[in-house]
């Protein structure tokens, strides 16, 4: 998996950004990819897992969005490298702050590692009978420029601003068609417009948590979709939207493909009611491969 590097200036460059060798790859990414309960997966075959689809998928606002009839464009390379996909379940409790639990299996492989790296992650609180959470971990290497977007998006106070920014973008690869027919409607929105989010930034991550459930169209969507779940491929990515002329063409935060997920498979998290883990859940990771589903 090649790591992306930041360029110096993620509004006005219109190039795809270079990549670093595999061999740059550090050992506890390596370890998030490949030490998970829901599994890094083949692009193309792959069931039950996720897998890291090329940029170009997704298409984005470009350099003359604004002035050439809204032009979009293929989305080109990811700010920041996919670094694992968590499918988790929870009996008691909805999972909020994931990055900030000593149990999160991709915080603690960063935290051994002592790592310089810095992980973006998105939560999405999914509603049922049970509290589900799809989480989505990207990290980088590289300092985020101090005159991008997404470091505007990260470090800024202003939740306002964040709401009115963070963009997600998908894209039904395989299912039935009237899956298709439902989710082309959201093909591209702001997230913050649409659901409740919540951000938590901390010394080397930022997290936003995405509350389906605060939204009556999107908890019926999501719903209508985990019903056809096992047969569908489905791309998401997530972007700082960009809505002047300065700010263009739009970056790829990062995204993801799931194939073919199964929502009996989610890594179960069982907390007591005093928000204390049972002697069995302290000697496993959330997420991680060992010690998985309901046992």
């Amino acid at each position: 998996m090649n790591q992306t590097k930041i360029t110096t200036d993620d509004n006005k460059n219109s190039k795809p950004a270079e990549t670093e060798s595999t061999t740059t790859v550090p050992e506890w990414l390596t370890e998030t990819i490949n030490g998970g309960s829901f599994r890094h997966v083949d692009l193309e075959t792959g069931t039950n897992g996720w897998a890291s689809p090329p940029g170009n998928v997704f298409s984005l606002r470009s350099h003359n969005y604004f002035t050439a009839t809204k032009q979009k464009s293929p989305g080109g390379d990811y700010l920041l490298s996919l670094a694992a996909v968590d499918w988790l379940t929870s009996t008691s409790k909805k999972l909020d702050h994931i990055l900030s639990r000593p149990d999160n299996r991709v915080i603690h492989a960063f935290k051994t590692s002592q790592s310089r790296s810095f992980i973006f992650a998105v939560n999405f609180q999914v509603p049922g009978k049970e509290h589900y959470n799809l989480v989505f971990y990207f990290a980088t290497q590289k300092p985020i420029p101090s005159d991008s977007l997404l470091h505007k998006f990260i470090n800024t106070d202003e939740d306002s601003f964040r709401n009115e920014r963070f963009k997600i973008v998908s894209n039904v690869v395989k299912g039935p068609w009237v899956v298709k027919a439902a989710a082309g409607k959201f093909g591209a929105f702001v997230a913050g417009k649409a659901m409740k989010c919540t951000y938590y930034r901390g010394d080397n991550y930022f997290e936003v948590d995405v509350d389906i459930s605060s939204s009556a169209i999107m908890t019926a969507l999501i719903r209508f979709m985990l019903g056809y779940v096992t047969y569908l491929m489905v791309d998401i990515g997530f972007v700082v939207e960009a809505q002047t002329a300065e700010e263009l063409p739009e970056r790829l935060i990062g995204g993801a493909r799931i194939c073919h997920m199964e929502l009996s498979s989610a890594f179960v998290i069982d907390d007591d009611v005093d928000g204390k883990k049972s002697s069995q859940q302290r000697r496993r990771m959330m997420g991680a491969a060992e010690g998985n589903h309901r046992e």
